[in-house]
């Protein structure tokens, strides 16, 4: 056990120094209290931030505003110095800020303790009146230049300026300013560096300032973590939206600080921090030989038809269309997806019977070719199931499925077992899409039976139902999500890098090979072992469509999704593009043996 960091003092500053850092404070009549920030500098003195002692846990009753701030006590324990901020609260009986420094890390933890529904919780800055007559909402300041953010998002900006917000949870969709949710939930890691943004996928040099959240994931109660800046200062903002309950002592997530030499090297720091602590787990479903086998995903092709919304084209006779034309092509998937609309309705998945009239037959004869099948699933949809199996609006009307309901996931167990098991459709898994459509809003309510479970926690406890179901009936079945949380790992078999954008914040085209590059090096990171689904929508023209398909291979499994045309203009794929893909295919079985 390593020891704790060293503690100096001065009559008007007192300084912890750990291995990469030092955390110090003013003391005396003009300190703490009047201007409650710690200087936070790396071990050659360059200071990283100015960390705001402030924080707030807000309730559906009160705004929690900081009256009056003590002074920090320190406490050293064998391995930590312990850092304590007591501050007097409009909503809790006791709050306090702890700062836990150990040799290489910071922890930060927030501790209420009374009643209330809490709805936003601020870490790195809060509500408050200082003595000196300053109110308000108060930030940490950043001496960083560039921020490194683990998702995709629109437009792509995986490195941005210090000053961009940014968005980590399991909401999102298309809609401006909600299209980040492509990985659902994400790293809950941010990362901040010292050089100017350069390119929107390349960091600059290190050191860099990580900043990750740790906690046991049935406790992340929280839709979203956002970076959230104003000019020069900014703080983290979890959205708890008044579905956690406190009586007595609540302790917020802890946000981890460290230096790491890279973005790369944080999230490796950041998912071993996850395990070492029970937060996450160590090891990985063993993966099946035929996991790795090339998928062929019929929405891509669904879409290009035109001829008919995408969904309608979901049918029985056009996938054995598609097929045929992989079967002309030489190109031989170890898996199908059958994509979007296979169901009746979404949340009973019962199969439609006009589309699919022999979906058991049809899967039975893609087994007896030595193919594996998935069915696409459309997590949170409610359709066709009861109000009080769901999360409701106000109104009463169903928002979503509620994985809080032991009557929902008595449902989900059944549905599961009609799906996959012989006596049912026999299908092989679930390639698991819409997780960004988690519940979210302080209106919301939770079913009548619920334990009101949110947020990510929800997603957690609705993707493992699925999958535990899954792999009872089923041991070596496929669950794919494009849930990239180490805490996931054991609930999901492969990282879907799901769907490819557009645009850099210039307005100018992205590279699709370029975005699966830099999603691959983020699953490998967050989950090592995982394999990875490297997608195929959607693609702007041909030309980017055969790149991407070149650099699958590198990157995970490949899959197809495209086999008539592709591409806005609608471009042909030609006898000799759907070639080079079969090439492409036997290079890539060549390389698992």
């Amino acid at each position: 056990m390593s020891s704790a960091p060293s503690v100096t003092s001065v009559p008007d500053r007192r300084t912890i120094r750990g291995a990469w850092y030092s955390l110090s404070w003013r003391r005396g009549s003009n300190g703490f209290s009047r201007s409650p920030y710690f200087e936070l500098s790396d071990a050659d003195g360059a200071r990283w931030m100015r960390l705001s002692g402030l924080s707030s846990a807000h309730t559906r009753s009160a705004r929690d505003e900081a009256m009056r701030i003590s002074e920090p006590e320190i406490r050293i324990d064998t391995d930590a110095v312990v850092v304590t901020v007591h501050t007097e609260s409009t909503a809790w009986q006791e709050r306090i800020l702890e700062v836990r420094c150990s040799n290489d890390s910071i922890e930060i933890t927030l501790v209420a303790t009374g009643t209330g529904d809490v709805t936003d919780v601020t870490v790195l800055g809060g509500d408050g009146i200082l003595p000196t007559g300053a109110a308000g909402t108060f930030r940490s300041g950043f001496d960083a230049r560039s921020l490194y953010v683990p998702s995709p998002t629109e437009p792509v900006a995986f490195v941005r300026p210090i000053w961009s917000a940014a968005s980590l949870g399991v909401v999102g969709d298309a809609d401006p300013g909600r299209l980040n949710g492509i990985f659902s939930p994400p790293p809950l890691l941010l990362a901040f560096g010292r050089a100017p943004v350069t390119d929107a996928f390349r960091p600059g040099e290190g050191p860099w300032l990580a900043a990750w959240l740790r906690d046991p994931v049935e406790r992340l109660g929280f839709t979203t973590l956002r970076f959230d800046p104003v000019d020069d200062g900014a703080l983290l903002r979890l959205a708890y939206e008044g579905h956690t309950s406190v009586d007595g002592t609540w302790r917020s997530p802890t946000v981890m600080l460290r230096e790491a030499n890279s973005p790369a090297d944080a999230l490796a720091d950041y998912r071993t921090d996850l395990v070492v602590n029970d937060c996450a787990p160590a090891p990985a479903k063993e993966v099946q030989p035929w996991w790795l086998e090339p998928i062929f995903c019929g929405w891509g092709a669904q879409v290009a038809r035109g001829d008919a919304p995408a969904p309608d084209l979901c049918r029985q006779e056009i996938y054995d269309e598609f097929l045929g034309t992989l079967a002309s092509a030489s190109l031989d998937p170890g898996t199908i997806v059958i994509d979007d609309r296979w169901q009746a309705e979404y949340g009973t998945a019962e199969p439609d019977a006009e589309a699919w009239p022999d979906m058991r037959g049809w899967i039975a004869r893609q087994h007896a070719e030595g193919r594996r099948v998935l069915l696409w699933w459309k997590a949170w949809d409610p359709a066709g199931l009861p109000a009080d199996e769901c999360v409701t609006d106000a109104a009463g009307r169903p928002v979503a499925v509620d994985p809080g309901s032991p009557a929902y996931l008595a449902r989900l167990d059944g549905i599961v077992e009609r799906l996959l098991s012989a006596d049912g459709l026999d299908a092989d898994g679930f390639k698991v899409d819409f997780t960004q459509r988690t519940p979210s809003g302080v209106m919301l309510r939770s079913a009548p039976d619920s334990d009101g479970v949110w947020g990510i926690a929800a997603l957690h406890r609705l993707v493992g139902r699925l999958h535990g179901a899954a792999t009872r009936i089923k041991p070596d079945a496929l669950v794919i999500t494009h849930t990239v949380h180490p805490s996931f790992g054991d609930i999901s078999d492969m990282i879907r890098t799901n769907d490819v954008l557009e645009h850099d914040t210039a307005g100018a085209p992205v590279s699709v090979a370029a975005q699966l590059r830099a999603r691959h090096e983020i699953v490998a990171a967050a989950l090592p072992r995982h394999p990875v689904d490297t997608d195929q929508w959607p693609m702007p023209n041909r030309e980017e469509w055969l790149d991407y398909a070149r650099s699958q291979g590198q990157y995970g499994v490949p899959a197809l999704y495209y086999l008539e045309r592709v591409g806005e203009g609608e471009e042909p794929i030609d006898v000799e593009h759907l070639a080079e893909v079969a090439r492409l295919w036997e290079t890539y079985r060549e390389s698992l043996r």
